[in-house]
């Protein structure tokens, strides 16, 4: 789940901070949740004054009405930011051409938000807070469910909107939709998730404890889960009593605007949600303004980091989920057919551009035997734009993260390793997919702890395989990787996985599961470790433990003496308190 950062991350920042531009350079902060993700450099911006509009901009699509299919729009029409529970029209003279990924067409520009803009909708969020933390939490539940109700009517064109900006298939984008709700709706137990507590500390005293929203908070999204990780951050901080300022990434903003017009159909008042655009200008804005209280962020390892420093000096709150290189675990016994399918899915969907991908395969003895099996079966997957019947992957999401990717593709054949499948310079057969950034899927064997394909997040439907000789020997390996997102073994032995689970550092475990992430269940929230999260910070994006990071406690202890009620005399003795 991670994100977008440019060509390299600056130093730390000091703390009297002269002007960011120099520094961050190219920064695109909503990378995949990962390292190396396509930086700002690969989009094309341009400049054009632009008169604002407050009245009568409105999105393009609707619940009946949204693109299905890849044909080029004849006037595209720029995207809006939102204020106010308004679609406004930037005036800003500096856009970012946004292009269909299957075709390279242009859909949108994507406004580079003004620092006047910035700051209206900071002002917006703090306006409406007072208001918004007085709404009873029954009313706060009230919205929440007519929020899940409408995403569920508009769950087709959230989707649409994510296969014509991000590249999914729509069946994997109506995924990254359904994983999204899922907390959405979780997030309607909130009356039961929120209560306080109490207890009778001495006579007559009593100490209580409450859970209180933040204020302002800030998320910042990363473009390969468009709908999934803005609804990690939506329905959590507001339905706690917090105003949200949200900043999609500026590659696939559209599912996130969706978002908007539903929350006001729902019932949010103004202000409690905006939406704002751009790259590292808007990012640094977010992580310098007082007013926002917490941030919590999606993507790459070096921006991540800078952005969990730098909102950390600050004095905000600071959860952070990074880069991943997940391993899989295969052992002899496993039910074979179960295993290979299983990876194939997992480490090839979404092209790869997963945080959860499945991108390391540790063979165990003699099931490295399987990897031409493995081969065979990817090549049977159908690449093609996302809207095209039958299609089971679509492209990488910029023509530069196709390059990056082939390059550690080639890499690895430098170094050693074997290029079993190989997926560059894929073409569909449909002409009208010719200018597409395809990347096919792509099986490297023979690698090498050392070598730059294993040390380096590829981010693209790329699966590279290790070869050990026991079950230690690959708890080894993986626990030696300086990530700890998510692992998993393939076994039929109940003691096998049992001694993988207890001796393996990551935070999400499967077994027989091979991507572990526990959204929907409101018990649990993603759960990395090591490189994975910022500065070990908190990593409690949703369910019942997101709360934590949305609020804050308060303790009230308070004495009622019963004699005050009852006593006819007053006691002018010192109080002791049994």
């Amino acid at each position: 789940m991670r994100r977008s950062i440019a060509r390299s991350v600056p130093a730390l920042a000091s703390r009297a901070r002269p002007s960011l531009t120099p520094r961050l350079a190219g920064l695109s902060t909503t990378t995949p949740i990962q390292a190396s993700k396509p930086t700002i450099r690969t989009l094309h911006i341009t400049s054009r004054s632009q008169q604002a509009s407050s009245a009568g901009v409105k999105l393009t699509s609707t619940t009946t009405s949204y693109p299905t299919s890849h044909e080029k729009i004849q006037n595209p029409v720029d995207t809006p930011f939102f204020i106010d529970n308004k679609f406004v029209a930037s005036t800003t003279s500096e856009f970012i051409d946004l292009h269909d990924p299957a075709t390279n067409n242009l859909v949108t520009r994507v406004p580079q938000n003004t620092d006047e803009e910035l700051r209206a909708a900071v002002a917006s969020a703090q306006a409406a807070f007072p208001g918004w933390r007085a709404t009873s939490i029954v009313s706060r539940q009230q919205i929440m469910f007519k929020f899940v109700q409408l995403i569920r009517e508009n769950w087709d064109r959230l989707a649409a909107s994510i296969t014509l900006e991000q590249g999914k298939v729509v069946s994997d984008a109506r995924g990254d939709v359904h994983r999204g709700l899922q907390v959405a709706e979780s997030a309607c137990g909130i009356t039961s998730q929120l209560t306080g507590e109490v207890l009778e500390v001495a006579k007559d005293m009593e100490t209580r404890n409450y859970r209180e929203p933040l204020g302002v908070v800030a998320a910042i999204c990363p473009f390969n889960f468009p709908a999934m990780i803005p609804l990690w951050s939506i329905p959590i901080a507001t339905v706690t009593g917090n105003c949200l300022i949200l900043k999609p990434s500026e590659r696939d903003p559209g599912a996130a605007m969706i978002l908007a017009e539903l929350a006001k159909e729902a019932g949010l008042p103004d202000g409690v949600l905006n939406i704002v655009h751009g790259s590292h200008r808007a990012v640094d804005f977010i992580l310098d303004a007082p007013e926002i209280k917490a941030i919590s962020f999606v993507g790459s390892n070096k921006a991540g980091e800078y952005i969990y420093s730098r909102g950390s000096e600050n004095g905000k709150r600071v959860q952070a989920n990074l880069g991943a290189k997940n391993h899989a675990a295969v052992l002899p016994d496993c039910n074979k057919n179960h295993a290979l399918n299983s990876i194939v899915g997992a480490a090839f969907g979404a092209a790869g551009q997963r945080c959860m991908a499945l991108s390391t395969l540790v063979m165990v003895a003699e099931s490295k035997d399987w990897l031409p099996e493995l081969a065979d079966l990817a090549k049977s997957l159908v690449l093609n734009g996302g809207f095209e019947k039958d299609s089971d992957l679509g492209p990488v999401i910029s023509k530069h993260s196709k390059e990056r990717i082939e390059g550690l593709i080639a890499s690895a054949e430098e170094e050693g390793a074997t290029i079993l499948l190989d997926g560059r310079g894929y073409k569909p057969a449909d002409p009208k997919f010719a200018n597409g950034n395809w990347v096919g899927p792509t099986i490297i064997t023979g690698v090498k702890p050392h070598m730059k394909c294993y040390t380096e997040e590829i981010f693209g439907p790329v699966l590279i395989a290790l070869e050990v000789p026991t079950l230690t020997s690959a708890i080894d390996l993986i626990n030696a990787n300086e990530y700890g997102n998510g692992v998993a073994i393939f076994t039929k032995s109940g003691a096998t996985a049992q001694a993988f689970q207890k001796h393996i550092e990551c935070g999400q475990v499967g077994i027989n599961v091979p991507i572990p992430v526990p959204i929907g269940v409101s018990n649990f929230s993603f759960t990395g470790n090591k490189k994975s999260i910022a500065g070990g910070g908190a990593n409690t994006f949703y369910g019942k433990i997101g709360l934590n990071f949305y609020t804050q406690q308060k303790t009230v202890t308070s004495l009622w003496k019963e004699e005050d009620a009852l006593a006819t005399k007053a006691d002018v003795s010192m109080p002791v308190h049994h």
